[in-house]
């Protein structure tokens, strides 16, 4: 940051002296070629690395909190990781194919929250299984008086 802000002192100086303008050009050109300007960013810079950090953090809160409500040993630990990982993969494949259409990509999100059931579903033993049941969400019946988006849509939309 130090040279930077030598050669912005230094362009300042030759534009306020009256020096010609020749010099600024090449002034611009040192100030492209300093360190920490204009460069184009590293796939594997802070930026990344941070996300892909913050990526692998939440799995392992996730994997953290299984192992503590479902008392998983070392290796299904492992296993669990392992799932959620290829899961995210897939979820982020599907997140990036432009050719799926909105409906369809949340046809295949669920398929692959489906399938990730099953196969941590695999790796626990009988009393976990009984706890584990993350889908139970899906099958809950709402209340009657409890209205549905479509209602809020009916009940929004000008006729």
């Amino acid at each position: 940051m130090l040279s930077f802000n030598k050669t912005i002192l230094a362009i300042w100086r030759v534009r306020v002296r009256g020096a010609s303008w020749m010099a600024s050009p090449f002034l611009c050109a040192a100030l492209l070629a300093s360190p920490g300007v204009a460069q184009k960013p590293d796939s594997t810079g802070p930026v990344h690395q941070t996300h892909a950090m913050h990526r692998r953090a939440r799995l392992e809160d996730r994997v953290k909190v299984l192992a503590e409500s479902l008392h998983l040993d070392d290796a299904q630990q492992v296993a669990v990781t392992k799932i959620l990982e290829e899961r995210q993969q897939e979820t982020l494949r599907i997140r990036r194919d432009t050719s799926i259409s909105g409906s369809d990509r949340l046809i295949q999100f669920r398929a692959i929250q489906d399938r990730t059931v099953l196969r941590i579903r695999a790796v626990l033993n009988e009393e976990q299984k009984k706890r584990y049941d993350p889908l139970a969400v899906r099958r809950v019946e709402p209340a009657p008086e409890q209205r549905s988006v479509e209602d809020w849509i009916k009940a929004t939309t000008p006729r």
